[in-house]
């Protein structure tokens, strides 16, 4: 299909330029909005479609049940729809959401929560810290911290955060970033190091809490540098 293919501007017009299966099904890729950590995989139809468009949540179709499920329905974890994207051949939709808790039927955060080893690839790198990606850390993290925000294990601290709410995590911001100046003025890098590490997951804790991507974060960043 050409890269020029009509943009739908419409749920109507989508409809039309998806190829449904014999079924009348598409599949839907479900992305947490903030963390960008791929929650599941499930199928629409066009009721599904005009339901997650109308409502602003997700809804899809189930093939073993053969209806149509509101995710979150029965348990609360409903998914809120911050954006609607389809692929160059609009075979496959992706669906960019805010959780409100585990996207599996497990309990788990994403339903891809198992890995399948590969040949040559133990996941390590050299001193920890793969020179071509020095940030892949941050994505880790603020991965792990949706994870904790949407499972809640308990005993967890970042369980215990989000459970004690905003207060709790504004005030840790507030210690952590005193921390870090006392830090600094006794010269430690040590010490410095320790605390810095503090301060920034208790900001990405809040920013997952204020429902911020660090992305955004990044892009304003970006914007001044290019300003």
């Amino acid at each position: 299909m050409s890269n020029e293919t009509k943009q739908a501007a419409t749920v109507e017009e989508l409809a039309e330029l998806i190829p449904w299966s014999p079924e009348g099904l598409v599949p839907a890729i479900v992305q947490d909005a903030v963390s960008k950590e791929v929650l599941m995989m499930a199928y629409m139809n066009r009721d599904a479609l005009q339901r997650t468009v109308e409502s602003g949540e997700a809804w899809f179709y189930s093939r073993s049940r053969q209806e149509l499920w509101h995710k979150g329905g029965t348990s609360g974890h409903v998914q809120q729809v911050k954006s609607l994207a389809y692929d160059c051949d609009a075979d496959t939709l992706l669906l960019k959401v805010l959780p409100q808790g585990p996207a599996c039927h497990t309990n788990a955060y994403s339903c891809f929560y198992r890995e399948l080893p590969l040949a040559g690839n133990d996941g390590s790198v050299t001193d920890g810290i793969d020179p071509a990606d020095r940030f892949a850390i941050l994505n880790t993290l603020e991965a792990t911290i949706a994870k904790r925000d949407a499972e809640r294990p308990e005993g967890a601290y970042t369980t215990y955060l989000f459970e004690k709410g905003v207060d709790k995590i504004l005030k840790k911001v507030g210690e952590e970033a005193a921390e870090v100046i006392i830090a600094a003025k006794n010269r430690s890098a040590e010490e410095l190091r320790y605390e810095a590490s503090d301060l920034i997951y208790h900001l990405l804790v809040l920013l997952r809490e204020q429902k911020l991507p660090l992305d955004e974060v990044l892009k304003e960043l970006d914007r001044r540098h290019n300003k």
